[in-house]
């Protein structure tokens, strides 16, 4: 069979055009095959971002979380915060720290010396000095550490101050404070918390008042110190001590009476009925009227305020009780329960230690000596 030359260059032609075509069908084949793999590496790019995005979310989310248990723990603890920006010397107090002291969110200015006008005057020194050693990296105040090997980055102060109140009493706190120093070391915030301690202060007065004014005595002796020192280191205007005389009781017997108006006053006897003494020694508990007795009581005319406790005796029996009066009212300060314990327990073997020693005397036919 003879092909033409004709055809000869027809079928070249038609070669030719099919090896292009399949060229560009390989290379189309392998440009796909890229893009594929380039999507891929998309999607895992993607892919990671979403992660990283995620992880900073979550982290974010329990830094908040950490932030807000922290400021609940602040607030639940009742603590002042106060920061000092030292670079621009200016204070920033927390509402709690003003409200602590009578004043409202906007009440005290930015400066320091804005804070140390709200600290007791015999103590502006000793904190102005903490703070000015705390600043120059020398350690704190009165009980301060310095932070160990890290005293370069932080130094803290610690001591006890007195802050004076809106309404012109004093509350104790415990100043605590730590030092934040920037990257080149030096200083940038003094961040702290002033614990209202005011009412562990008071317990401890209280207690060295009436300790150090009953030592050494005994019986009448005894009683009498115990009401008058315990007036006036609660700073209330009556104090009186009482034993029952009956089972069960109805009347009882003061043992001693001490008040402001009068100072020491003889023993006497009265009916519990219409007292707010009644329900303290019937039912062997403490009342406590803070206001308005008077309204309550009509037989306590010209007194605002009443405290009682009962004096329990070894056996369980109520044998007495401790009442306080004042002639306006009382706050709940007076309420320092581990005090009246102490003492109440030594009144009741007072009291028990008198008791036998009278029917020991009528016994006998000796005479009593009780003191």
């Amino acid at each position: 069979m003879t092909i033409s030359p004709a055809a000869l260059a027809a079928l070249v032609l038609l070669a030719l055009a099919l090896g292009g075509a399949a060229s560009f069908a390989w290379r189309g084949r392998g440009a796909e095959t890229r893009l594929a793999a380039a999507e891929k590496r998309l999607r895992e790019q993607q892919d990671e971002a979403t992660r990283l995005e995620a992880a900073r979310a979550s982290a974010e989310a329990r830094a908040r979380a950490a932030e807000e248990r922290a400021q609940h723990a602040l607030r639940g603890a009742q603590d002042g915060v106060w920061e000092w920006q030292v670079r621009q010397d200016r204070v920033s107090l927390s509402p709690r720290w003003k409200g602590m002291l009578g004043y409202g969110p906007d009440d005290i200015g930015l400066t320091r010396a804005d804070w140390l006008a709200r600290v007791h005057v015999d103590d502006r020194p000793r904190l102005a000095a903490a703070l000015e050693r705390a600043v120059g990296g020398g350690g704190g105040g009165s009980g301060s550490s310095g932070g160990g090997g890290s005293s370069h980055n932080e130094s803290r102060i610690e001591l006890d101050l007195r802050l004076l109140h809106r309404d012109g009493s004093v509350r104790h706190v415990l100043s605590r404070g730590v030092l934040l120093r920037g990257e080149d070391g030096t200083p940038e915030r003094l961040i702290g918390l002033d614990t209202d301690i005011t009412r562990v202060k008071r317990v401890q007065a209280v207690l060295d008042a009436v300790a150090d004014g009953t030592a050494g005595a005994f019986g009448e002796r005894f009683f009498a110190a115990m009401v008058e020192h315990l007036a006036r280191a609660l700073e209330v205007d009556c104090a009186f001590i009482t034993e029952c005389t009956d089972q069960p009781a109805t009347r009882v017997r003061t043992l001693a009476h001490w008040s402001v108006q009068r100072g020491q006053r003889e023993s006497f006897e009265y009916d519990l009925a219409g007292t707010p003494c009644e329900e303290v020694v019937q039912a062997g508990r403490t009342c406590f009227h803070p206001e308005r007795l008077a309204e309550k009581f009509p037989r306590e005319a010209g007194w605002e305020a009443f405290v009682g406790m009962p004096i329990v005796a070894s056996d369980g029996r109520v044998i007495g009780h401790l009442a306080l009066m004042h002639r306006s009212r009382l706050g709940d300060e007076v309420l320092v329960e581990r005090i009246y314990r102490i003492f109440l327990a030594r009144a009741a073997a007072e009291i028990e230690r008198m008791q036998a020693v009278a029917k020991l005397a009528l016994q006998g036919g000796a005479p009593v000596t009780a003191a």
